[in-house]
């Protein structure tokens, strides 16, 4: 915003006291002022360009804004909350491609915002990113699920596995029954896939755990390694020497995967803690 006065510092200070700002928070660009004529009179004006300093907040959007143009995505960001936590809301026509299955496209761009937003800084400041207050209600979601599988698991006395999740929203999974009486809760496995577990304290050691997060990808990983439709299990014939029997596998190797998949649920076996 351009400011006119008599004098620079005149001008400068005019400026301050109207948009209530100090000299630490402004960028100041002098664009003209007075000279001195004869007798030491000044003449002309002074006219003062003031702008408010980029804060990491202000950055933070920006680099947002330049993600989400650059994925030709048609939203705009803004910045809604300032203070211990930044929050940056997304406006978009298709919200569904802005926060993606289960906020993974979400997610995504929100530790890219905190990376960029927190570089060569000494404390850590959170970076928020929502988009249709998605975040309280995906929140509200997980808290029903996670008291749902308490449930299931102190009847059962079986541990329960949760599908894979973000380090978000696994926190609000622990978080939900970090005061339960019958349950704790672990996290288990390597990024991306690591996942949630509920162990009741009257477990049963002797029985499997329950897999609450077993879904469609998992059953089409399991046809693709041996299913009905073109598995390896479905091959015929052999050779004359034995090496293969009806299955597709030799001999060896059939009692092999056979002894290896007993006492195993899923990828995750009792002895894993």
């Amino acid at each position: 915003m351009e400011f006119i006065g008599k004098t620079v510092e005149e001008t400068i200070e005019n400026g301050l006291k109207e948009l209530n700002l100090t000299e630490e928070n402004i960028e100041i660009t002098v664009i003209e002022q007075p000279t001195k004529g004869l007798f030491g009179r000044m003449k002309g004006r002074a006219v003062v360009e003031i702008k408010r300093k980029k804060t990491d907040e202000d950055k933070a959007v920006e680099f947002v804004q330049g993600i989400i143009d650059i994925m030709k995505l048609n939203a705009t960001a803004t910045l809604t909350e300032r203070g211990e936590n930044t929050t940056i809301t997304l406006t978009a026509e298709d919200t569904s491609a802005i926060i993606g299955y289960r906020g993974e496209v979400l997610d995504a761009i929100q530790t890219l915002a905190g990376a960029a937003a927190n570089i060569g800084k000494k404390e850590y400041k959170k970076v928020v990113v929502d988009c249709e207050n998605y975040r309280d209600k995906r929140e509200e979601t997980l808290i029903k699920l996670a008291q749902r599988l308490e449930q299931k698991a102190t009847e059962m006395r079986r541990e329960v596995i949760l599908e894979p999740m973000s380090p978000f929203e696994r926190r609000i999974i622990h978080t939900a029954l970090s005061k339960s009486e019958t349950v704790t809760t672990k996290s288990e496995g390597k990024e991306p896939e690591r996942y949630v577990v509920i162990v009741p304290n009257d477990k049963d050691e002797f029985s499997k755990p329950y897999n609450a997060g077993r879904n469609n990808n998992d059953r089409n990983r399991r046809d693709s390694r041996g299913g009905k439709k073109g598995g390896r299990n479905n091959f015929k014939g052999g050779n004359k020497d034995g090496r293969r029997n009806g299955s597709g596998f030799s001999q060896d190797k059939a009692k092999r995967k056979t002894t290896l998949s007993f006492g195993t649920y899923l990828g995750n076996s009792l002895k894993d803690k």
